[in-house]
């Protein structure tokens, strides 16, 4: 995986220059684009020798939902022409990380054992906001095996206030 970081890396600080104060209409076109590109489908179809690049070309930016801009077009090119297709998600995911750095942003997951309504999310948003010291872009999901609880996790850094960690924590103190 280290290799396909470091492939990525140049692409994204290129293409996070070339958007110049405008990376949320990149991220707009980038990441659906990434997700199709990291398709194991795809990979395999545009490996096909029978098929031209053009033809993977439109394949890629056919399957894309709101089609792409001028910019993202140049950029599905390059990327074909250099045969770094399976590195597109790694750009992704890299591109955004710059953008959060410049914006003074992180990514924050939230597991929790049961569908939370938008003031829980809002409330705990806060709560982690004020614990990480940045503001945080948050998405949940659920995780039935958690019980009750959430686990936070944003960049490295990990919350974790589930029962099933503390069930983990009590048999650990008990076998210890």
């Amino acid at each position: 995986m280290a290799e396909l970081a470091t492939i990525a890396r140049p692409y994204a600080e290129a293409l996070f220059k070339a958007s110049a104060g405008n990376a949320d209409a990149t991220l707009a076109w980038l990441e659906p684009l990434a997700q199709v590109a990291g398709s194991a489908q795809l990979q395999e179809a545009a490996a096909n020798p029978r098929l031209g690049a053009e033809q993977v070309y439109g394949l890629i930016a056919g399957l894309v939902p709101q089609g792409l801009p001028q910019a993202g077009q140049n950029f599905l090119r390059m990327v074909l022409e250099n045969g770094r297709l399976a590195a597109l998600p790694e750009v992704a995911t890299q591109f955004r990380a710059l953008k959060n750095a410049a914006s003074g942003v992180a990514d924050a997951a939230i597991y929790s054992a049961f569908p939370m309504d938008a003031a829980a999310v809002a409330e705990v948003q806060a709560v982690l906001e004020k614990r990480f010291g940045r503001r945080l872009t948050t998405h949940v999901e659920v995780d039935p095996s958690l019980i009750g609880g959430v686990r936070a996790v944003v960049g490295d850094e990990v919350l974790d206030t589930s029962v099933k960690a503390r069930l983990e924590q009590m048999k650990a103190a008990l076998t210890a």
